[in-house]
């Protein structure tokens, strides 16, 4: 399988260890271009795929592409690479807001268009991403990124008019999870708790609780019981956090940022 990388940033880097490690390809089967000579260094020395500043290269090299580019270059990337483009090629987008037929029409018929929404955890192999089918997409293709998306987290294929929805959900989600662990660490630091260990606390607090949902499937308010004791702390705690509207506020910021991406993506 060889597979191509048109920008070669964050994101990309994330997938192609993730691709690697998971035995999807060799270092040696990924091409990957990106306009920055430093990027192109760093990627080569640190995993050893092929680089160039060519993104046509990228696509005669691979049967894979994906475009890894800011949604604003996708327009130009696109025209500049249809004349190489064909039904033999599979094309993953990464770019966020990017409708599939806002691509098909910067293409030729027949290329294979798959639009993802991953999110920043797939920089350390916990990314939950979604992922929609273009109107020649293949059966193989939807298994082929599934895998690709797999191997540096989990993903599901949706219709893409939920793709707004999965912005709002785990794109954003992690931002708003970044908050909880500072607001938890700031109510740490205010019961007398050192700065660095009340940091850490939070953040494993999040952690091995996430890790319990996923693990035992059990329904979070179902966990959340089991931690809350008659007449305890927690109870009082949770008694305050919904007087404050704790509940209905995440999911007011989950719809905001829901609609936003639809907004967007209508431009």
């Amino acid at each position: 399988m060889k597979i191509g990388f048109v920008g070669a940033g964050n994101m990309a880097e994330a997938l192609m260890k993730g691709i690697i490690s998971a035995g999807m390809a060799l270092a040696d089967d990924i091409t990957a271009s990106d306009v920055m000579p430093e990027r192109r260094d760093f990627i080569a020395k640190t995993i050893g795929v092929g680089v160039t500043g060519d993104n046509i290269e990228v696509v005669r090299s691979s049967d894979i592409i994906v475009l890894a580019v800011k949604p604003n270059h996708v327009g130009p990337v696109l025209e500049e690479l249809k004349p190489y483009l064909s039904s033999d090629h599979l094309l993953i987008s990464i770019a966020a807001g990017v409708k599939i037929d806002v691509m098909e029409r910067h293409l030729n018929w027949g290329v294979r268009v798959v639009r993802v929404m991953p999110n920043q955890p797939c920089l350390v192999g916990a990314s939950a991403s979604a992922f929609a089918l273009g109107r020649s997409a293949r059966k193989e293709d939807k298994e082929t990124v599934q895998r690709v998306l797999e191997s540096v987290g989990v993903a599901f294929a949706l219709d893409e008019k939920l793709l707004d929805a999965v912005t709002g959900l785990s794109g954003s989600g992690p931002a708003y999870v970044y908050m909880f662990i500072e607001a938890l660490a700031d109510g740490g630091v205010l019961a007398g708790l050192p700065r660095d260990v009340a940091t850490i606390l939070a953040a494993q607090t999040v952690f091995g609780s996430a890790k319990t949902v996923l693990e035992t499937r059990k329904h979070p308010g179902e966990l959340k019981d089991m931690v809350a004791s008659p007449g305890g702390t927690t109870i009082e705690g949770i008694r305050t956090l919904e007087e404050s509207g704790f509940r209905g506020a995440v999911m007011d910021a989950i719809e905001a940022g829901a609609k936003k991406s639809a907004e967007l993506g209508g431009k």
